[in-house]
């Protein structure tokens, strides 16, 4: 991976799916990543999945925040279907609509090995503009923002749902 800027919504994909599949190679011990709804993520590629499949072990998280969960559900049921199956290392957490979230992106995808570290923002989903970063003082701060956000969250999108 390379530190860039682009633009394109192809772009955008191209780049979150390869962060995804790059971390799961490296073996972060954390992902986090933050959109209103994630509809437009590579989330039922199969080269993504597979990367967190063999990803997914003990004392490793992915943290998804959002506004909504429903948009993924219903454009992203492969992903749904692995969330059941690895819901010991998925946290799902939903930020309200009306909270203001001083400076947040669009979208953000963070994530750090021993060795690297990587931040992908979408900074305009209009234009569908955004970078990619290596520097790990921008995913310290962009993570701590993270973190603010999540505290002013509730828990959301139940790997499995209960019917009567």
């Amino acid at each position: 991976m390379t530190p860039q800027t682009f633009t394109g919504r192809a772009a955008f994909s191209q780049l979150s799916a390869e962060g995804l599949v790059w971390a799961a190679g490296q073996g972060c011990q954390a992902l986090h990543a933050w959109d209103a709804s994630f509809v437009d993520w590579p989330w039922s590629d199969a080269n993504v999945l597979a990367a967190l499949t063999a990803w997914a072990r003990q004392g490793r998280q992915l943290h998804l925040l959002a506004w909504q969960y429903d948009d993924i559900v219903r454009q992203h049921p492969r992903f749904v279907r692995w969330r059941r199956d690895f819901a010991h290392c998925v946290t799902a957490r939903m930020v309200e609509p009306d909270l203001k979230l001083e400076g947040a992106p669009e979208s953000l995808l963070l994530a750090a090995s021993p060795d690297a570290a990587f931040s992908l923002r979408l900074l305009d989903r209009h234009l569908w503009r955004g970078e990619l970063s290596l520097e790990v003082g921008q995913r310290r701060r962009w993570l701590d923002w993270f973190d603010a956000a999540a505290q002013r969250s509730c828990e959301s999108f139940a790997p499995t749902t209960l019917g009567l």
